[in-house]
Parts: C-alpha cells; sequence; structure tokens
C-alpha cells in the first residue's frame, strides 16, 4: 500500500495521451500534447498550490538516510502525536520499503543528497491536540534546497498539507533513484469549508470504508467529511440516550451499526488528517427510521377519516416531539466535537400533515391557514432553538432559508437544488441576506454518465454568481455529495476517485487554475500515485499506471 511512486508513473501520466483528445463538449475541442517534468515544473501536484517555483537542480534522497523531523525552533516538538503519525505515515508514502537504496546511491554519487525535511511550526500554539475548525490555518511554505527541506506553517493543518505536497514531489531517475528538485511553494486554501459528503444509510459502509476516504481526502486536501449519518432507510448511529433508535431502526442492529467506539475512531483518525467530521440527522423528513425506535415521534398519516397504517414526517405538534430532540441533540453535541452539525431540512412531504386531523386543527390554532411551510418552520424553528442551547452552530439545506425560518447569523445554508442558473441565483440571494453558504449542486457524485464527466466537476465554481464582492466573501466552499442509493463499501472508492479529486482542485486553487489540459495531465499523475497508494480510483481515459492497483 506505501510503495514508493515511480517516475514511469509521472511520465506515463503526463505522456500517455499522444494523439487522443479530451472529451470535451461541442465547441471546447482541445488537442493533449505529451508533457514532461522538464516543460511542466508543476509535475503532478494536486490540488496545484498558489505559488510554486523550481529548477531543473536535483537532489537525491534515501530511506536509508531520510528524515522528517522537527525544526529546533517549531513550538510542535516529539510530544506532538499529529505530527509525529504524519511523518511516519508520508515516510511509508515516499520509500516504502528502502531496502535497495545503497545501490541507488552509488549510481547516482554526482548527485546532491537531501537528507531532511525539517518541520517548524511558528505559532505559539500549534494545536497538536486541537480539533480543526472553519477557521484554522491551513497555509504553509514549504522550501527544498540544500542542506535541508524546510515547511513551515503556523499550525499543524498547514503542515499537514505541506507533507502531502512535499511527498507529491518526489519523483525516480532512470536509475531508480528517488529524486526532488529545488523548489520554492507557497500555499493556502481558497475556501475553508472542501467537503465529501457520503451517505451511510442507504447502504451502510463498513468503518474500513470510511477510514480509506479520509485517507484518500488528506491526499487531496478535503477537509470535511460530512457525514450524513441517518436517513429514511436505516438509522446505524448507536445512540447511548436512545439505544432503540439503532436496535430497531438499523439494517441489523448489530452488525450494520456505528458503535460509540466506532465514531470515535472515525473523529480522531479524520482529526490526525486535518479534516472536520460534521454529521447530519436530517429532519422533519427522511426519519422513516426514526420511528421504528421512538414511540409517536412521527405523524400518523390518514386515509379519509381512518389512520392508514402508515408514517410522515416528525409530528410538529407534540411537546414530546420537542422533548426528544433536546436529550437527543444534546448527546450528538458531546459525541461530534465540531462546531457544526447539519439539521437537513430538505424534501419535506406535506401529504401526511395534511391529510391528519390532529394537524389540520393545530394549523388552525396557530392561524397557518393551509400554508404547510409554516408548520415546517415552526418545526424547524423549535428545532433550531434547541441546537443553540448545545452551543453548536447548524447548517441546513435550502429549503430552510427558501422558507423564511429565522436563522441564526452565523447559519450555514447549503444549496444543492436546480440547473445551473438557479443555483447561481439561490447563490445569490442567500449571500445578499448576509449568511453563510456552500455549495454542492454540480458536484453530485452519484449521478455519473460514460465519459470525462470530472471536467464539468471542475469547471463549476461557487462564486460564479451575479453579486458583490461582499457578498462573494460569503461563499466559504462546496461539498461534493456521493449519495447512497447505488453505493457501498463494493464501489464507493473508484466512483468517488479522482472525481472528487476535481472539485478538490476548485476549492483549493486559485480562482484562475482552469486549464483542462494541464488538469487532465497532473490528475491522471495524481490518480495514478493514488493507486500506487493502495487506491482503487477508477482512470479517466484509457492509459495505464505502472503500478496497476492490486486487488486483495
Amino acid at each position: 500500500m506505501t510503495r514508493p511512486l515511480s517516475v514511469a508513473v509521472l511520465l506515463l501520466a503526463l505522456g500517455f495521451c499522444r494523439g487522443h483528445r479530451l472529451d470535451l463538449s461541442p465547441g471546447d475541442e482541445l488537442e493533449l500534447e505529451t508533457r514532461f517534468p522538464a516543460d511542466a515544473p508543476q509535475g503532478s501536484l494536486w490540488p496545484l498550490p498558489q505559488k510554486v517555483q523550481t529548477s531543473e537542480a536535483s537532489f537525491k534522497l534515501s530511506g536509508s538516510t531520510f528524515a522528517i523531523v522537527d525544526a529546533k525552533r517549531s513550538s510542535a516538538g516529539p510530544s506532538c502525536a499529529l505530527l509525529q503519525d504524519a511523518y511516519t505515515r508520508y515516510y511509508n508514502y515516499m520509500f516504502g520499503s528502502a531496502g535497495s537504496q545503497w545501490l541507488r546511491q552509488i549510481r547516482r554519487s554526482g548527485v546532491s543528497e537531501l537528507t531532511e525535511l525539517q518541520v517548524w511550526i511558528t505559532s505559539t500554539d500549534p494545536e497538536c491536540d486541537a480539533y480543526p475548525g472553519v477557521t484554522s490555518d491551513e497555509s504553509y511554505e514549504l522550501t527544498v534546497d540544500q542542506p535541508h527541506a524546510v515547511l513551515k506553517a503556523p499550525k499543524v493543518w498547514g503542515a499537514l498539507h505541506g507533507l502531502e505536497t512535499f511527498s507529491q514531489l518526489l519523483y525516480e531517475d532512470e536509475y531508480g533513484a528517488k529524486i526532488i528538485n529545488a523548489t520554492s511553494i507557497s500555499d493556502f486554501p481558497r475556501f475553508a469549508h472542501r467537503g465529501i459528503l457520503l451517505d451511510t444509510s442507504r447502504h451502510f459502509l463498513p468503518i474500513s470504508t470510511i477510514l480509506a476516504n479520509l485517507e484518500v481526502m488528506a491526499m487531496n486536501k478535503i477537509n470535511v467529511f460530512h457525514w450524513h449519518i441517518v436517513d429514511d432507510t436505516s438509522f446505524p448511529y448507536q445512540s447511548r440516550t436512545f439505544p432503540q433508535l439503532s436496535q430497531k431502526g438499523a439494517y441489523h442492529p448489530y452488525t450494520h451499526v456505528y458503535t460509540p467506539t466506532d465514531v470515535k475512531m472515525v473523529i480522531e483518525f479524520a482529526r490526525l488528517r486535518g479534516i472536520r467530521v460534521i454529521p447530519e440527522f436530517d429532519t422533519p423528513g427522511h426519519t422513516q427510521s426514526w420511528g421504528k425506535g421512538q414511540l409517536d415521534l412521527l405523524t400518523p398519516c390518514f386515509s379519509s377519516t381512518k389512520p392508514s397504517g402508515t408514517f410522515g414526517p416528525v409530528n410538529p405538534i407534540l411537546n414530546t416531539t420537542y422533548q426528544f430532540m433536546t436529550q437527543f441533540f444534546k448527546e450528538v453535541s458531546t459525541v461530534f466535537p465540531d462546531a457544526y452539525v447539519h439539521l437537513g431540512g430538505d424534501e419535506v412531504d406535506f401529504t401526511c400533515w395534511k391529510s391528519n386531523p390532529d394537524v389540520q386543527n393545530f394549523m388552525d390554532q396557530q392561524g397557518f391557514g393551509q400554508d404547510y411551510k409554516k408548520l415546517e418552520s415552526f418545526y424547524i424553528q423549535r428545532l433550531l432553538d434547541i441546537v443553540t442551547t448545545t452551543q453548536k452552530g447548524y447548517m441546513i439545506w435550502q429549503e430552510v432559508f427558501d422558507n423564511g425560518v429565522k436563522l441564526k447569523p452565523d447559519t450555514v445554508i447549503h444549496v444543492w437544488k436546480g440547473n445551473q442558473e438557479q443555483y447561481q441565483s439561490e447563490m445569490a440571494n442567500i449571500t445578499s441576506a448576509g449568511y453563510q453558504t456552500l455549495l454542492s449542486t454540480p458536484w453530485y457524485l452519484n449521478r455519473i454518465s460514460y465519459g470525462q464527466d470530472w471536467q464539468g466537476h471542475y469547471r463549476a465554481d461557487p462564486q460564479d454568481f451575479k453579486g458583490t464582492d461582499e457578498q462573494k466573501k460569503l461563499v466559504i466552499g462546496g461539498e461534493a455529495c456521493l449519495w447512497g442509493e447505488y453505493v457501498d463499501g463494493t464501489n464507493l472508492t473508484p466512483r468517488l476517485w479522482p472525481r472528487a479529486s476535481a472539485v478538490a482542485e476548485r476549492l483549493w486553487s486559485a480562482m484562475n487554475v482552469t486549464d483542462l489540459s494541464d488538469a487532465f495531465q497532473r490528475l491522471s499523475a495524481h490518480r495514478c500515485r493514488m493507486v500506487e497508494r493502495g487506491i482503487p480510483a477508477e482512470p479517466l481515459f484509457s492509459s495505464y499506471c505502472p503500478s496497476e492497483y492490486k486487488h486483495l
């Protein structure tokens, strides 16, 4: 899994496509030319850093002599477990088994050797034991020169990204020796929120699958795991306060649940890679599985004047509903350390509410008339007040904003609906109202097609809408979403990668990094690097990697 990246990966990924054309839209035909490191000094860097300068001067690295160490002036030392763990991880990525390195040194004796990467955390608090957040400093500077390379970052989060970039700079020469060019990089993310949504309700995802994809997220500088953990079909989250929710609502009460230990493992594994874990507990719709373990939580549906035996959304008229939500989200706030929780609020079907005579009477009492959006807003407002008492911020899908619910100023509104014109209009409306927003509409990766659909993902930009500079600043990023109706542990990873990598670069790199030909060549190399690291990332086009994926 950690075998070294061959130079052939870089050369072939950059050069295999001579004579082929990208699968572009009509009018966008673009000839691909072979490009080698001398012609493309940025090589296989993904996502592309903000500023890169490189030269032809090169240094060799040997697994037997090279080390990643703390700089003497660094505020993070041997006790910073997060960095020490990362040093080991990236050494293994770069060298794997280094048993034959001494032979390569003899062959390359005329080349200067680089023996250290010194990691220098400059702030007084490196945040070694903290959790990453939306305001975390992820910037870094990387200098590769003699006598050693220096990775400088204010916080550990930037250092993690710098380690990934350093590992991407390595290649092998014709003798198989590890080589790195003299390089200077200054880098930081364009957007603070760069996420992946995984759905663990439609299909249960094994913990090993989740952890493997957290690993790949770090390789792509993705910093948010949006865990859509429960939905209509199953409730795999094992609650300590309400254990019956998963006992009756999961596909299986023992094999298809996430125990408190599992959840803690995911959160810590993500933290060590600079990734936030934001859980989503979507209500009042998408809650059929909740009702199996919590009596009277859902609204009874009626056929004429009699109960039909079916149930609709959460029942918004009962005090017991809000008592349950108070206890449940109090638990959630203690289990998940991130400052935000995603509360959903999308796709509420009013049919059942309309059929229920008790709900109709409540509507009359409240003066809502027949406007069931007002009832939805009533419920959501009560829920938001409950979550506010837990000291958490909240994210919601765009329908909550569209329906006029009163929101806190720090609410993050998640856009997912419509075509390009519609979602651009939505982004403009949300930001003009002063709210922060995230975009997902063009990045629903569960929608697949034959061809290079990564190009459409790469072209989409969350700030591409009519608005002022102040409005554009309220866009904090976006998320690629992989919903689980047709996805489980057997096909999730290749469906997600490298298509999600295209979103990762759009959210990290500068706005003007839009060249599809350059992106295709770098992404092909990056895809081969992920394959080399044991990730079954699917190909972009006809090609091969010298080290193909090894099936288990």
